[in-house]
């Protein structure tokens, strides 16, 4: 699957222009889709030297693109004069999709079971352990059941 993933708020925390720190489970779980033969691409706003800096960040952190801002390396997108900053790939992972960004524990789950986010959270609900209600005293005394 190629997988183009953005760099600010989604693989590190939005400090723009600055590099936030590491979102949480980001870049071991991106490692573990590269494992998998995912080709990742890095689909950033980012330019110039912020990009090279966010690239270079994510290298330190054992994360190689296949591609970056295009969809492959070869691609020269001065010579094309039809071109399309559009990507054709698979999946995007972005912290502005429709409903934010899920967990990255939640996000490898849709990739490496091929399902969707509604499957998963379906999945979640019915595993999830009813809570025993609490009797209406402690509820109106704000008791856990611990307190008591």
């Amino acid at each position: 699957m190629t997988i183009a993933v953005d760099f600010d708020g989604t693989i590190v925390r939005h400090r723009y222009p600055a590099i936030g720190e590491e979102m949480p489970f980001a870049i071991a779980t991106l490692r573990r889709l590269q494992e998998e033969h995912h080709r990742l691409i890095l689909w950033s706003v980012r330019e110039g030297k912020l990009l090279d800096e966010a690239v270079e960040w994510c290298r330190q952190h054992g994360i190689e693109f296949y591609a970056i801002n295009k969809e492959y390396p070869e691609e020269d997108q001065a010579r094309n004069e039809h071109y399309s900053r559009k990507l054709k790939v698979d999946l995007f992972i972005d912290d502005r999709n429709l409903g934010g960004l899920p967990d990255w524990g939640t996000i490898y789950k849709i990739i490496h079971e091929h399902k969707s986010l509604e499957q998963v959270l379906i999945e979640e609900l019915q595993t999830a352990q009813p809570q025993k209600p609490r009797p209406w005293w402690q509820r109106l005394m704000g008791m856990s059941y611990h307190q008591t």
